[in-house]
């Protein structure tokens, strides 16, 4: 039997094939993925994050469909535009990894929806998936979950496979910057990646809390709405400075000293 691996060296380094601007977006997504599965949000090869490219707004990198999180670097990632054409992806030999179809269609109805979401984040994490089966949906009743109290829904009506879904996933999300996919899991959106990442860990840490707190059978404290509306409001844009400003430099030192293989 023989055993297939990605070695490093198997896939050549496109530094000097894209803009240094398509470069740095290429590592930085390479970094979400590594941070993903870090931060226990990754699923196998399942699931994807999605980046817009530089000055190619039709056009965005998403992950290889056959390896793990853990393994994407800078150079693996896919540029696919908006109806599913490969535009560049790297040699993978025999493997001759793709793109998966329903990352595709999931990604593209938002990055043709939404053209200043830059960044799109798609997990099928326990916790996640939990919530998203729960009739009530996710509940304000933590400072953190506060941050999504006005958070979007979208109803299961199969595997997202055809791209006439496209355009009821990016209504459904609306304004908003994250939505629970009914029966299926999370998604979260940013200008950049560092916004979709914080969203996204902030909003995996609120789905363990609601779930913990359920588990413990008993009576849970209900917030006020104004309250509630106050703190929500302390999380807008309008209010701060963008998520994850502050906290990814010390994510990518972070990454640097377990594997800065990322950067390849």
């Amino acid at each position: 039997m023989t055993v297939h691996a990605l070695k490093k060296s198997n896939v050549a380094n496109l530094r000097s094939k894209v803009s240094p601007e398509e470069w740095q977006a290429r590592v930085d997504l390479a970094a979400a993925y590594r941070l993903v599965d870090l931060y226990g949000m990754s699923d196998l090869i399942a699931n994807h994050i999605s980046m817009r490219v530089p000055g190619e707004p039709d056009a965005f990198l998403i992950n290889a469909y056959g390896l793990l999180y853990e393994e994407i670097t800078a150079s693996s990632l896919i540029k696919i535009d908006h109806e599913g054409n490969v535009l560049a992806k790297p040699d993978f030999g025999d493997l001759n990894y793709g793109v998966n179809r329903a990352g595709f269609v999931i990604h593209s109805a938002i990055h043709m929806a939404k053209p200043d979401v830059n960044c799109i984040i798609h997990t099928h994490t326990w916790a996640g998936m939990a919530v998203s089966t729960m009739e009530c949906g996710l509940l304000p009743n933590t400072q953190t979950s506060m941050r999504f109290a006005k958070i979007s829904y979208h109803d299961f009506d199969g595997v997202v496979l055809d791209t006439a879904a496209r355009e009821a996933l990016a209504q459904d999300l609306g304004d908003n910057n994250a939505m629970i996919l009914r029966n299926h899991g999370l998604l979260t959106t940013g200008a950049t990646i560092p916004e979709a990442f914080n969203a996204m860990h902030r909003l995996e840490l609120s789905c363990k809390t609601q779930i913990a707190a359920m588990s413990c059978n008993t009576k849970l404290i209900d917030v006020p709405s104004d309250v509630v509306h106050e703190t929500y409001m302390n999380f807008q844009p309008h209010v701060r400075r963008p998520f994850g400003v502050m906290d990814w430099p010390a994510l990518l030192r972070k990454l640097d000293r377990i594997d800065p293989g990322f950067r390849d």
